[in-house]
């Protein structure tokens, strides 16, 4: 089984954390179920930017971002070229190290 290891975050996960996963789980999934609560105000859509990542490691093993991810990721804070909206990125065959942003924008609760 892959591992998911997220860096620390102050408020999601100050020790980081060394997950378990499922090869075509998304990466938020194993999020939530391990109770690193990632904000996904869009219900895991793609329609939001709340869920934005950065695959520090692993990141070309990912199958590539669509088209309508790289419109979402394009209005994300801090964007970089290893990141992805943790609601699309299907979890693969190999360890990764996921970094959660220190801010999110979120459209919804800042109006």
């Amino acid at each position: 089984m892959p591992q998911l290891v997220f860096l620390p975050h102050a408020e999601l996960c100050p020790d980081g954390a060394v997950l378990e996963a499922k090869v075509g789980e998304m990466i938020l999934d194993v999020a939530l179920r391990n109770g690193i609560n990632i904000e996904h105000a869009c219900e895991k859509s793609c329609a939001c930017t709340t869920c934005h990542c950065i695959v520090r490691e692993g990141f070309d093993e990912l199958e590539p971002s669509d088209e309508l991810e790289d419109d979402m990721l394009d209005k994300a804070w801090g964007l970089e070229p290893e990141s992805r909206l943790s609601c699309q990125a299907k979890v693969v065959d190999s360890d990764l190290v996921i970094e959660i942003p220190k801010y999110t924008v979120n459209m919804v609760s800042e109006g």
